[in-house]
């Protein structure tokens, strides 16, 4: 069956989450933070993923503004940091995340060939507003799907299934595409065709479903959509 409706991931897989905290280091009078914001970063992406695993298995739903907030805190602390205006700084730049550079120009492919184009992602509408605008890639997107709409974080199979509820057919006319590992796992637990891009090189997860594909980036997806499956 050919793929009709490729569908990506947000925060790490089309925008930069880095991107916030390389941009601070650079500016003047944040000089401290230079030598720690890898650190702060990556601390600040784990905690936030961590919070929204363990808020959807307890069922304490929130936001994802919420959780990126707290990750923030938690990462901040844990380095030492206390500066008001810095983490200020932070969460503002978060609206505003720098896309991958090949993304404009693949999702223009796609839309190009015929494919429907979608984000599924655990952001909040107002923040992937926010994104896709500062990306200006909202005119070759048909849509932006929020777990808001379901109440509850991947990878919960709800959010996977918001997909076909937009878009009609199954699961075999859609590509999956996440920088998370996890995250390709589980649409492919669902019946999604995927692709993981793994821009870290890092090991597979160790989970019931494996990504049927696996990128250093996304440049390639436009060829791999309209490839026999």
């Amino acid at each position: 069956m050919p793929i009709r409706t490729c569908v990506f991931d947000a925060y790490g897989t089309l925008f930069d989450v880095a991107s916030a905290a390389r941009q601070v280091a650079s500016e003047p009078g944040h000089e401290d933070f230079g030598d720690l914001w890898q650190t702060v970063a990556a601390d600040w992406r784990l905690k936030q993923l961590q919070y929204t695993w363990l808020r959807a298995i307890t069922g304490a739903h929130t936001d994802f503004w919420q959780v990126t907030k707290d990750g923030l805190d938690w990462a901040l602390e844990r380095s030492g940091f206390k500066d008001d205006n810095l983490r200020e700084r932070l969460l503002a730049l978060y609206w505003k995340l720098e896309a991958y550079p090949e993304v404009p120009a693949m999702l223009e492919a796609l839309k190009a060939a015929g494919f429907n184009t979608a984000i599924l992602s655990n952001g909040s509408p107002e923040m992937l507003a926010g994104a896709v605008d500062s990306a200006g890639v909202g005119a070759v997107l048909d849509d932006v799907l929020s777990v808001e709409s379901v109440g509850i974080f991947k990878p919960a199979p709800s959010v996977y299934q918001m997909v076909l509820k937009r878009f009609g057919g199954g699961p075999q006319d859609v590509l999956f595409v996440s920088s998370n590992g996890w995250d390709a796992a589980a649409a492919a637990g669902v019946g999604f065709h995927t692709a993981w891009v793994n821009r870290q090189g890092e090991p597979a997860e160790r989970l019931p479903w494996t990504p049927e594909r696996q990128l250093p980036d996304l440049s390639t997806i436009p060829e791999l959509a309209g490839d026999a499956w």
